[in-house]
């Protein structure tokens, strides 16, 4: 279950914001959570679309008619390009830079909604902030501070610890000679507890106590693949083919147009997940949530404290702005910027990516007109190029 630390913030953020049916939503994900885990047989994350949702969640305009329009429209074209064979020739020709891009404006876009829910209070169906937040209570500005830094505190930067734990093992081992039995065993202790705390599920655990605290409040009802599992890498038309399907399926019927996303999948390989059996039991909880309780688990949740929903957010945003760090060059890095500079200000990702392919273009025109010679003279008996 480890990506629905980016899955319940999205979800339960534009079921506040922007009434979008949570059940239907629950359902729809959770079969394709069956469907993907039965034919990947990895743990392939059924996550909400995250360039959409920060749309929604930016503009109250952009409501519900709109995200389904959206996704129906973005499911079409990844149908077409899978079922064609498209999907290859375009993830041949779309550069990096300009995804990483879209995703860091996209991120930055979360955290930015992030931080304005922990630090106003809001008003999320007008999507209008109301004034400060209040320091104490039970959504108050010191709970939100302290549930930032119990996620921060296990969680880290998000690293993997795997390699950090052995190699602190075998730094205590080295240093088993040395010492005690007594003293081995406190340092073995202290190993134990650290792996216990940094092994939790620290946006869940926050994700439970906003839903204990959602009754406290007494709700008024109603009358990225290949590298994780190398020998198991599948093809952008496969993937581009089963997208086009959930969402034309999915939006037609009420649900968030949904991805693979790669955060999902970190998160899933993080907590262990390592075949497609975690992604289909999460997906029968979600089906038995959607068919259980429906729309109404929306009338319970209208109570969760906004100032938690904006901390889940935010490490939400911050996960996928960090996608970007595998730019290693100052020219892809000019791209990334120049891309989420525009998608940020122009609070258009079309436009975003329209700029940052055009200098990606102009860069490498540059790169060639460079390297190539324009003429040769002869020196001292050698051919040089000026």
């Amino acid at each position: 279950m480890g990506d629905l630390g980016t899955y319940i913030p999205i979800i339960l953020a534009l079921t506040l914001a922007g009434d979008l049916n949570l059940g239907t939503t629950l359902i729809f994900t959770g079969i394709f959570n069956i469907i993907t885990g039965a034919i990947y047989g990895v743990p392939m994350p059924v996550q909400p679309m995250k360039s959409i949702a920060a749309e929604a969640l930016k503009d109250a305009k952009f409501g519900v008619p709109e995200i389904m329009a959206a996704g129906i429209l973005t499911g079409g074209v990844l149908l077409v390009l899978g079922i064609t064979g498209l999907m290859q020739l375009v993830y041949k020709l779309i550069p990096l830079s300009v995804v990483r891009g879209i995703q860091l404006a996209q991120g930055l876009s979360f955290a930015l909604t992030a931080v304005k829910y922990i630090r106003k209070e809001q008003n999320l169906p007008m999507s209008k902030s109301l004034g400060n937040r209040k320091w104490f209570g039970l959504d108050g500005l010191v709970l939100a501070i302290v549930c930032l830094c119990f996620i921060v505190i296990v969680n880290g930067a998000g690293e993997e610890r795997s390699s950090c734990d052995g190699v602190e093992e075998n730094n205590a081992a080295s240093s088993d000679f040395g010492e005690n039995q007594s003293q081995q065993r406190a340092r073995k202790r202290r190993i134990s507890v650290r792996k216990i705390i940094f092994s939790l599920p620290s946006a869940f655990i926050v994700f439970i106590l906003g839903v204990v605290l959602a009754f406290i409040r007494r709700p008024k009802f109603p009358s990225l693949t290949y590298d994780l599992f190398p020998g198991k890498e599948f093809s952008a038309t496969s993937l581009s083919t089963i997208l086009g399907l959930m969402n034309l399926v999915g939006c037609w019927s009420g649900a968030m147009p949904c991805c693979h996303g790669a955060g999902g999948l970190a998160g899933q390989y993080k907590f262990g997940g390592r075949s497609g059996g975690c992604v289909a039991l999460l997906g029968a909880e979600k089906l038995i949530l959607g068919l259980v309780l429906g729309t109404s688990l929306a009338h319970i949740l209208n109570q969760f404290p906004v100032g938690i929903l904006g901390v889940l957010l935010l490490f939400a945003g911050i996960e996928l702005a960090m996608t970007f760090r595998d730019m290693n060059t100052k020219e892809d890095a000019f791209v990334v910027l120049i891309c989420t500079s525009v998608s940020l200000v122009g609070s258009s990702a079309a436009l975003g990516f329209l700029c940052g392919m055009i200098v990606f273009l102009l860069l490498r025109l540059r790169t060639w007109t460079k390297d190539k010679p324009v003429s040769a003279i002869w020196t001292h008996g050698t051919l040089e190029q000026v």
